[in-house]
């Protein structure tokens, strides 16, 4: 079943979910380019491996869990205060269950494009994910290490953004409003890059793939990536469009997607 958005999903941004469509779009990704490159090129799905702590605001969802069950658990709850008794009938102090130390190794997949005889990393695709966008944060600092690399290498780049807010990439004030991005560096054209701006009601572009000199670029179909990954995992099943998006859509957008769910029997 498809979504019943025209383009990208606003519930796939939930952070709580984000994990699992970020590794479906990643392998729907690698079989479309996958079946364009062979034999020259294969598509080989990295990891960048990162420690992050309880300061990354990009992980506030979990602790919150986290709290939420240490505060259901017995014990937990405050005593009441009396200041009356004998001294042979004061209480002692009881432990409480609390977070006291909460560190993560977070591994966050990304695709190289790789000359077969070379072995040459030709280009780099990476899709973001709430950790690399959270400010001052261990994902964000990863993500931008990564990149920096990257954009001083002969590799191409392919930066490819479906989360709303807190923007990676300088857009200039005339492209106008927009929710979602894709930034393509071919290494021989910059600091010059190409930036598709996308808006919610739209549908996701098909992107240029940048390969080797003399090599037709490959062709992503963005919107079919997303399709055949929202159905194989079924989100259907899981996203209740009764209730707002996480993160909530405000003004213009919220009204226009509530009109469209209420179209599709949705709400």
């Amino acid at each position: 079943m498809p979504s019943p958005f025209p383009g990208m999903d606003p519930y796939l941004e939930n952070p709580c979910h984000w994990r699992d469509v970020h590794l479906n779009f990643i392998s729907r990704i690698q079989g479309q380019l996958a079946a364009q490159l062979r034999p020259k090129y294969f598509v080989g799905i990295e990891e960048r491996i990162y420690i992050t702590d309880k300061s990354d605001e990009s992980l506030k969802w979990v602790l919150e869990f986290l709290d939420a069950r240490v505060a259901s658990r017995p014990g937990w709850e405050e005593p009441p205060f009396s200041s009356s008794g004998e001294a042979s009938q004061v209480e002692v102090a009881k432990p409480v269950d609390a977070i006291t130390w909460f560190e993560e190794e977070i591994h966050e997949a990304f695709l190289k494009i790789i000359d077969v005889k070379s072995r040459d990393v030709v280009t780099v695709i990476e899709i973001l994910s709430p950790s690399n966008k959270a400010y001052d944060s261990p994902g964000r600092e990863s993500f931008e290490e990564n990149r920096r690399e990257i954009m001083r290498s002969p590799s191409h780049w392919v930066e490819i953004d479906l989360l709303r807010g807190n923007r990676m990439v300088d857009v200039p004030k005339k492209v106008g409003s927009h929710e979602y991005l894709v930034h393509v560096s071919k290494k021989d054209e910059r600091p010059w890059g190409l930036l598709y701006p996308v808006s919610l009601s739209q549908r996701l572009p098909v992107i240029p793939i940048p390969l080797k000199p003399g090599d037709p670029d490959a062709r992503l179909d963005m919107q079919a990536v997303l399709d055949e990954a929202y159905d194989r995992a079924g989100d259907d099943l899981r996203i209740d469009y009764r209730d707002e998006p996480n993160p909530p859509l405000s003004g213009k957008l919220a009204t226009w997607a509530d009109e469209l769910l209420r179209s599709k029997g949705l709400r």
